[in-house]
């Protein structure tokens, strides 16, 4: 299982000019500034659905020497001890090609390990992936592994990784071998495409012309041929295989719950816990078997007949048709009009006299920003910025797109920039990007000229540039035309009046590829019975993943059941359900399942979240889950 866009962070172009030109401290220092300032902003401008980039452990910001450029690669699972001994680390190196594996074409996975507090019980380690794709499992394993391990139970080790072609795990996808072309590019952004007319031939263009760019700089690796989400699967089949136990524990969320599905259709009988969490509707691989490998069929499967509402068709995923993921995003912002008007003027800045006007206020501003957008000027504050910034309707829209991944935790500050900049004011604004930004650091030398290459480990919380590696490598080839792309971007709108065009991501980032997967599928089969049957999860309103799809994937899967949790946004961990909590750690303790039905309530409503230092949270069960729901960053390259 989005979500943070490659696009942002992609193209090609020789800077050399630039980089000979006299060093004057004046023309200097201001470039400097100009990247710098407008870097800052691309977290939400150019990529509000990826997590930043971290600084390298081993840099002099951190206290500890330890480096995962000084762990050596082997075919087994080397632990040693790595972040202030807090954690265990490995580098597992396999086969770049699963299916034709050889000697010299090899990856090596970043793995972390948290291990048991207790050991009552001899269980197979809880495998997490946070989704993406091109999301860093070590990076979500290090921020909220101890909460999930209270959620699941600490007589287990919680292990992840980062996938192939991300972050620690090399060669990495990198289309551009250094921060300042990354940055240099992503100055070139295109605004959402409704903000104006033509907009959308605008990130046509720049779309083909970073998937030339891309394609470019990778292919001496290789690595773009082998991406897709059978090779992930059976990554982490190998790690499973090497830590000795048998069968897989695993939850996955949002794109994890994509990689599950087809870890669980490849291998049925290893599946002894998964829990599918924010789950994208899936289609069907067909595959045979040769020399113990999976290989998919190229067949005409037909039309199965699984229940379908028409809310998320089952094969949009690897169908490339992703306008109706965004089927129950308007109702995020339904309810929160509600909301707001409910809970009232002093606790919501957005209050009006009923939910149609608080709607009003929302639409008039975003209308009045597309011709007038907001200014706030240089060093208006001592913080800065430090040259004008301008607000515009793009901005706001990206910044929208990354609230309603978690809208419990920033609706009602989102209020507030809407009523601070209906008046003009845009530091509140501004107050949010440096916020998010502060958590997540770009490193210290984001403006460098040094290089960044495939084959160096860089921590991260998601790798841009894999997103549409991972993700297109799973579709068929787009040959979308101006015109086609253009009416594609009609039925996102049709969808999803706020959100439909600041997603056109899911497609535009796959057209121009010419680099196709090796371990090729078509409509194969996700589905039938597994070891243990499998733990569906959805949120009643889910920004990038309905909950139908958790009814449609469960049908495939006999035995499964569907836990519908009565919260809005990305997954179960938007909001603290104890209920969801209870039923998670007695499926992987117990196994048990919730009745088919079962429904959870959240700990808090919508705007109902406690104020900082109240007490929330009666037991550890209940402290964990709040926690996590507040600190964990699903990477939003996809969702």
């Amino acid at each position: 299982m989005v979500e943070k866009q490659a696009l942002a962070t992609a193209g090609k172009g020789d800077f050399s000019p630039l980089a000979k030109q006299p060093p004057r401290k004046g023309i200097w220092t201001t470039l400097l500034a100009l990247v710098t300032a407008l870097s800052i902003l691309a977290f939400f401008h150019q990529q509000p659905l990826a997590a930043p980039r971290r600084p390298s452990i081993s840099s002099k910001t951190s206290k500890e020497q330890w480096s995962w450029n000084d762990v050596t690669p082997s075919a087994d699972l080397a632990w040693e001890k790595c972040y202030n001994g807090k954690f265990d680390c490995a580098r597992l190196e396999v086969p770049m090609d699963w299916l034709e594996p050889t000697s010299h074409k090899r990856v090596q996975l970043g793995v972390i390990r948290l291990a048991a507090k207790s050991k009552s019980k001899d269980l197979s380690p809880v495998f997490v992936n946070p989704g993406g794709p091109g999301g860093s499992g070590v990076q979500f394993l290090r921020e909220v592994g101890h909460f999930i391990q209270t959620i699941v139970g600490d007589n287990h080790d919680i292990i992840s990784w980062d996938p192939r072609g991300v972050g620690v795990s090399t060669p990495r996808v990198e289309c551009w071998g250094s921060y300042q072309k990354r940055r240099l590019w992503s100055l070139q952004e295109t605004p959402v495409v409704d903000e104006r007319p033509g907009l959308e031939y605008d990130a046509y263009s720049r779309a083909v012309a970073y998937t030339g760019a891309c394609e470019a700089a990778m292919e001496h690796t290789g690595l773009l041929h082998h991406l897709g989400t059978p090779s992930h699967a059976r990554d982490m089949l190998e790690i499973l295989n090497k830590t000795g136990y048998k069968k897989l524990r695993y939850w996955g969320f949002s794109y994890g719950t994509v990689l599950g599905g087809i870890f669980a259709g490849m291998f049925p009988d290893k599946v002894e816990r998964l829990v599918s969490d924010g789950e994208f509707s899936s289609s069907r691989y067909g595959h045979t078997q040769k020399n113990g490998v999976l290989f998919s069929r190229h067949a005409n499967l037909g039309t199965p007949t699984f229940k379908n509402t028409g809310n998320c068709d089952y094969h949009d995923w690897f169908k490339l048709d992703h306008t109706q993921f965004l089927v129950d995003t308007d109702k995020i912002l339904d309810a929160f009009d509600i909301a707001c008007h409910k809970v009232g003027r002093e606790k919501c800045a957005l209050w009006a006299e009923s939910p149609q006007a608080i709607q009003d206020r929302r639409v008039s501003l975003l209308e009045e920003l597309k011709m007038s957008p907001v200014i706030i000027p240089a060093w208006t504050r001592l913080s800065g910025p430090e040259l004008p910034e301008v607000i515009t309707y793009s901005k706001l829209q990206r910044l929208m797109q990354t609230v309603l991944y978690n809208p419990q935790k920033m609706l009602l500050p989102m209020a507030r920039i809407y009523e601070a900049l209906e008046r003009g004011d845009g530091l509140p604004y501004w107050d949010m990007v440096r916020e998010v930004t502060e958590e997540g650091q770009e490193p210290a030398d984001s403006c460098s000229l040094g290089e960044t290459p495939a084959t160096m480990p860089q921590e991260t919380g998601a790798e841009i540039d894999a997103f549409p590696a991972i993700m297109c490598s799973d579709f068929e080839k787009v040959t979308d035309t101006p015109a086609e792309f253009s009416a594609y971007i009609k039925r996102l709108l049709g969808t999803s009046r706020w959100a439909g065009a600041v997603n056109l991501y899911f497609r535009v980032l796959c057209l121009g590829k010419t680099v196709r997967p090796k371990w090729e599928f078509d409509q194969a089969t996700i589905g039938g019975e597994t070891a243990h049957p499998i733990l569906f999860i959805g949120n009643m309103a889910d920004n990038v993943t309905p909950l139908q799809s958790a009814f449609n994937n469960s049908a495939r899967f006999p035995g499964s059941v569907v836990l519908r949790q009565n919260s809005y946004g990305h997954c179960s961990l938007a909001a603290a359900s104890t209920c969801t909590a209870r039923h998670i750690r007695a499926y992987f303790q117990q196994g048990i399942l919730p009745p088919a039905g079962t429904e959870c309530d959240p700990d808090y409503g919508l705007l109902d979240l406690p104020e900082r230092g109240q007490a929330v949270a009666e037991d550890d069960l209940a402290s964990a889950v709040f926690r996590l729901s507040q600190e964990a960053n699903i990477p939003r390259g996809f969702a």
